[in-house]
């Protein structure tokens, strides 16, 4: 089977312009993403999906193969989708371009619950033990069945526990199993069998997803089964000049080492 990894990479963003190349220990972030994507196994190609020249050209000084695509598109997704009809593949792999801490190791594990055909498509979790980040709507929530099958994603703490055993708000005693809550927090990594990429491209914004705004929702919306595979690592999207920074410290970290660098 035939894999291609596509980094989606937009220059515009609201709260961080031009994120794709900041400057991360003297390197644009889109380059840290791109050689953690190429030192997962398995995968036979590695794209840029841009929308600007910039990011093209920072992509060809560093070796990667860019590829121009529409500005329209509306979401990674789609950019992954067009992409996909100039490459033929058998799995596809949308790696976000703000998440320069990805580790190879979530990839992997991620494409061979496609590539084995368990499931026909498949995401990312970590382990989620803070607080804080339970009730930080900005860090997406997923809880899975026996078989790691999604069973939801929402930005709100799941499940919802007994009011009896409440710790603060609607986290609960209930929620946490040694120290971890059942919930996992997601990381938006995503792979596709071709079929399903194309299909999902094809349906219109689901109830769900527009509540929750959440895309992966759509998928399961329309009864699109979601493996997930749990890696414990540290995952920051970075959006913020703040997030920016923290990413710079955690890369500095011996625990990041030099495999994907």
């Amino acid at each position: 089977m035939k894999v291609v990894a596509v980094i989606p990479a937009r220059f515009a963003s609201q709260r961080l312009p031009g994120k794709p190349l900041s400057d991360i220990h003297g390197k644009p972030m889109i380059q840290w993403v791109y050689e953690r994507t190429r030192a997962a196994r398995g995968i036979d190609l590695v794209l840029i999906a841009t929308d600007d020249e910039r990011i093209a050209r920072a992509a060809k000084s560093f070796g990667a193969e860019a590829v121009m695509t529409d500005p329209a598109i509306p979401s990674g997704t789609d950019r992954v989708a067009a992409v996909a009809r100039m490459h033929p593949a058998d799995v596809y792999v949308n790696v976000q371009g703000d998440e320069p801490l990805m580790d190879p190791r979530a990839i992997e594990g991620a494409v061979d619950l496609v590539r084995s055909r368990r499931f026909e498509m498949a995401t990312v979790m970590t382990p989620l033990t803070n607080e804080a980040d339970l009730h930080n709507n900005a860090v997406v929530k997923v809880i899975t069945a026996r078989d790691g099958r999604a069973i939801y994603f929402s930005r709100l703490p799941i499940p919802y526990g007994r009011p009896r055993d409440t710790l603060r708000g609607p986290a609960t005693r209930d929620t946490l199993r040694g120290g971890q809550y059942l919930c996992r927090r997601h990381v938006g990594l995503y792979v596709y069998a071709r079929e399903t990429l194309f299909r999902l491209q094809s349906l219109p914004p689901s109830p769900l997803e527009k509540a929750e705004s959440l895309e992966q929702l759509r998928a399961l919306d329309n009864s699109i089964a979601i493996g997930t595979v749990e890696v414990d690592f540290v995952s920051i999207g970075v959006d913020t000049p703040e997030e920016l920074e923290k990413a710079r410290q955690l890369l500095l970290q011996a625990d990041f080492g030099e495999r994907g660098r």
